[in-house]
């Protein structure tokens, strides 16, 4: 870029409202303001011909102008006490981070702003109305006399209704009693009466208040608490991740170190995946925090979640807790955010920005000086690399704190059910302690692993699944029969017989709920079979009233999806049948091995968490396999170490990094070319560049889109952010000089799901 002046200028987004005008405007910075402008800045600056003043947000800061000096304008003032989005002191963080967020994951400013600042919408307050007794008693006996004299029913009705319960509702008194407003401003204006209007912020947790229980903690409990706020007493705030296992206590940990975090006068966020949000862990914390704590999930409005900005904002509440989301309330004095189950796919955000909310969380920290604490008997392998890499600090709950010890788990080779003639979704052993259970009065949970089922085609006589000769992930089954690799693009026609083994039992793996749910009722007539799943949770409150009904032992058996292995108590849960653990084992994607292990795990860790033990049969036809062998034995270390050798083998993340360059086009051969360029431009810049695509996305069309990826590889994550700049850069020139590509081109930085 060249430069016709030496300076100091700033990069403006003009007012975020206008979501359409994106592109920054460069500015003049006055000498006065040098010291200090910041990137995240609110500015006034003349905009348009009529030089007309506008709000805007510094984006960048810089000492070259590609602009001559005579067309560069002048910011014009910063301003104070604004009544925009910056009017907490929270606002240019908001910025920064939205500015962050655009480099690191590759998105317009305006998204990322829209990201960032949703929760700074105002709230709506709702205003009440009450009409309360402005006389004493013998004055309002003078006056109840009066109307009585006069006949003036109405007012004697309501003034005697008073004088039994001085304040009421207005609308009680208009609908119930009968009461015209007239009547009403009659009494008010002879100063009988009063109507008294209130607004308030609408609060979604409505708990009866009772007293927590204190509880003690255990001496490694204790250890993790003291050690995080050490460290944010230090000044040195840190990232911790606690590493517990299933029933270890670590909500009561994050509890003991938020109550921390709030005796020193800050605040915390306590995110939690938006299925494991649950009536049970929200009352846990409202009995320690009271109505100083509120929630974000799915199921309130708009309304209602601008309230609770607006309640954070103002300092009404000390803690938030809600899904990703969550991570932007504006608390200006933030001191710990929390991520509950931090190995959760569902904190990857799939729109743009693509941002990870784990990796948003600590550069947010970062500009509070905030801690943040990880938390996971599965923890990623992101996170746990980089605590053996001493980038986190590392903490261990081995223990439960029932006293009660792991369940006991069995692996059920569903090839050699078949052999013995069982073709139900039931081994044998699955069968006999369901029996069991339902004769001791015993619950039991069934949980279908159908997560990220893609159509992988496998062996039901020895197990095996086709996979890619070049990417070690499976081939999924297109509706054309052909099986297509989703990273490579490798294809070959669909199987009729085993490669393996010759056996002609090879089919596309699928199951459902339903299914189970009417098998179980045909096998077990007397018992009470709930199922939990998206179609029986589609209506408000059905979650919560399902798990609250198994909870209660309203039902002998939950079935379900990975719904219900999501950090859910239920003490008299004493099996736990894991059906077909292959659904996810074989999704097509280089982390299946690392979510069936947390999914395994996770549901294993239902079981026995009362008094009586527990067990477990973890159902499949590949038994030998890695991820199930360490699953069965609850051992993370095991696995991770075993993962990670594929990982570094193929530069798959954590030992690399990987960008997953996304186009979209109506016309399917704009789409496949632009991708073509958009390879020749990183392997021009960088011969040793490891780029692989293009390939057709695994949906190909959506919506009539043609979808195409191109992956990149490398240790370095800067190298692939560069690599990000350079393709932005040529859409950006494509459109400056006239030939608009037709595109839409997205990135994904270390992708959680294929695209």
């Amino acid at each position: 870029m060249s430069s016709y002046e030496t300076g100091r200028y700033a990069e403006v987004i003009i007012d975020i409202a206008y979501n359409k005008l994106d592109r920054p405007f460069t500015y003049k910075v006055p000498e006065r303001m040098q010291k200090t402008l910041q990137t995240g800045s609110l500015v006034l600056v003349p905009f348009g011909n009529g030089n007309v003043m506008r709000k805007g947000y510094v984006i960048a800061l810089t000492d070259e102008c590609a602009l001559p000096p005579e067309k560069v304008k002048e910011i014009a003032e910063l301003p104070v006490n604004d009544s925009g989005y910056s009017e907490d002191a929270d606002g240019a963080v908001a910025i920064a981070l939205a500015a962050w967020m655009k480099r690191q994951y590759g998105s317009t400013m305006a998204a990322a702003l829209k990201t960032v600042l949703a929760s700074r919408k105002p709230g709506k307050p709702v205003k009440t109305r009450e009409i309360e007794l402005r006389l004493g008693w013998e004055e309002a006996e003078d006056q109840l006399a009066v109307y009585v004299r006069k006949h003036q029913v109405a007012r004697e009705r309501l003034l005697r209704e008073l004088m039994e319960v001085p304040r009421q509702p207005y609308s009680l008194v208009t609908e119930k009693l009968h009461i015209t407003a007239p009547v009403i401003r009659a009494m008010a204006a002879a100063g009988v009466i009063e109507v008294v209007e209130e607004t308030s912020l609408r609060n979604p947790v409505t708990f009866d208040k009772e007293a927590a229980e204190e509880k003690e903690l255990s001496r490694a409990q204790k250890a993790i608490v003291d050690g995080v706020l050490k460290d944010y007493d230090a000044g040195q705030p840190s990232v911790s991740l606690i590493h517990g296992i299933t029933g270890s206590g670590k909500t009561e940990v994050y509890i003991s170190i938020i109550r921390g975090i709030c005796e020193r006068g800050k605040k915390a966020i306590m995110l939690i995946p938006e299925i494991a949000l649950t009536y049970q862990t929200l009352l846990r914390f409202y009995r320690y925090f009271g109505e100083r704590v509120s929630v974000m999930n799915s199921s309130l409005s708009d309304s209602e979640k601008a309230d609770q900005w607006e309640r954070a904002r103002r300092g009404e509440i000390d803690v938030i807790i809600g899904p990703r989301s969550a991570l932007f309330t504006p608390f200006a004095d933030l001191g710990v955010i929390v991520i509950d189950e931090e190995h959760e796919g569902s904190y990857k955000n799939e729109s743009m920005p693509k941002y990870h909310t784990r990796e948003t969380a600590i550069e947010l920290a970062r500009m509070k000086k905030a801690c943040v604490v990880l938390g996971s008997a599965t923890p990623s392998l992101e996170s746990y690399d980089r605590a053996l890499r001493g980038e986190y600090r590392l903490y261990k709950l081995s223990e439960r704190l029932t006293g009660g010890t792991l369940p006991e788990v069995e692996i059920a080779d569903l090839r050699q059910e078949l052999r013995n003639g069982n073709r139900s979704i039931l081994s044998e052993r699955l069968q006999l302690l369901l029996s069991d259970r339902l004769t001791k009065g015993e619950q039991s949970i069934l949980f279908l692993n159908r997560r990220g089922v893609a159509g992988f085609v496998s062996c039901r006589s020895c197990g095996s699944v086709i996979k890619c000769p070049h990417c070690e992930v499976s081939l999924s089954l297109h509706k054309n029969g052909r099986l297509v690799c989703h990273y490579c693009g490798y294809e070959q026609p669909n199987v009729r017989e085993c490669p393996e083994c010759g056996s002609p039992y090879v089919s596309a793996m699928r199951a459902g709920t339903e299914q189970i749910e009417e098998h179980l009722k045909m096998r077990y007539p007397g018992a009470r079979v709930l199922r939990l799943d998206a179609d029986t949770t589609s209506k408000k409150g059905s979650y919560d009233r399902i798990l609250s009904s198994f909870a209660n032992r309203e039902a002998d058996i939950l079935v379900g999806t990975q719904m219900i292995v999501k950090g859910h108590d239920f003490p008299g849960v004493t099996l736990v049948g894991i059906l077909l653990a292959d659904l996810s084992l074989y999704a097509g994607d280089y982390r299946a091995s690392e979510r069936t292990f947390q999914l395994l795990t996770q549901a294993a860790g239902r079981a026995g968490r009362g008094e009586a033990p527990g067990s477990v049969v973890i159902q499949t036809y590949q038994p030998e396999n890695y991820a199930v062998q360490y699953a069965s034995g609850q051992d993370f270390e095991g696995f991770y170490k075993e993962e990670m050798k594929y990982r570094s083998l193929l530069l798959y993340p954590p030992a690399a990094h990987m960008l997953c360059v996304q186009i979209q086009s109506p016309d399917e051969d704009k789409a496949e070319s632009f991708a073509g360029r958009i390879r020749e431009l990183f392997t021009r810049d960088d011969p040793e560049a490891l780029v692989i695509g293009p390939a057709k996305a695994s949906l190909s069309k959506i919506r009539d889109q043609y979808r195409y990826v191109i992956y990149v590889k490398d240790e370095k994550y800067d190298k692939l952010v560069r690599c990000k700049d350079r393709a932005e850069a040529f859409y950006a020139y494509l459109i400056r000089i006239g030939k608009d590509p037709q595109i839409l081109m997205q990135f994904d930085f270390d992708p959680v799901s294929p695209f």
